[in-house]
C-alpha cells in the first residue's frame, strides 16, 4: 500500500497495533530501491495477512522521511505496536528480510 505524510499514522502506526507493518522508504530514481522492492514484495507476501507492506516515496513525503531520520535509501523500518522494532538499510538478501520479520512476529 502507498502511504503519504497525511495518512502515515492511520495506515502504519494504527495498523501496526494489530499486525507487523514493513515500511519501505524509497524513490523512483533510486536504482537500489527498485531492486529491493520485488524482494520485499515477495517476502512480505509469504506471510499473508499477518504482515503488511507500506511504501513511502521520500520525494513525495518529506515530512515522514524527516520524522524517521531517513538519510539514505532504500531504508526499511518494521513497525509493531506503534513502534519501530527493526530496521534495514540498503539491499539485503531475502533471508535477512525474512529473519527480521520472523523475529518481529515472535517479539
Amino acid at each position: 500500500m502507498e502511504v503519504t505524510d497525511a495518512d502515515f499514522d492511520e495506515k502504519v502506526i494504527k495498523q501496526s497495533r494489530k499486525k507487523i507493518v514493513v515500511v519501505d522508504f524509497w524513490a523512483s530514481w533510486c536504482v537500489p530501491c527498485n531492486m529491493l522492492a520485488p524482494i520485499l514484495e515477495k517476502v512480505v507476501g509469504m506471510y499473508g495477512e499477518n504482515v503488511i507492506l507500506a511504501k513511502v516515496n521520500v520525494d513525495e513525503c518529506p515530512e515522514t522521511a524527516d520524522r524517521f531520520g531517513i538519510n539514505a535509501i532504500p531504508a526499511v523500518k518494521i513497525f509493531k505496536k506503534g513502534k519501530i522494532i527493526s530496521e534495514i538499510t540498503g539491499i539485503v538478501p531475502e533471508d535477512t528480510i525474512k529473519k527480521k520479520i520472523d523475529a518481529a512476529l515472535i517479539q
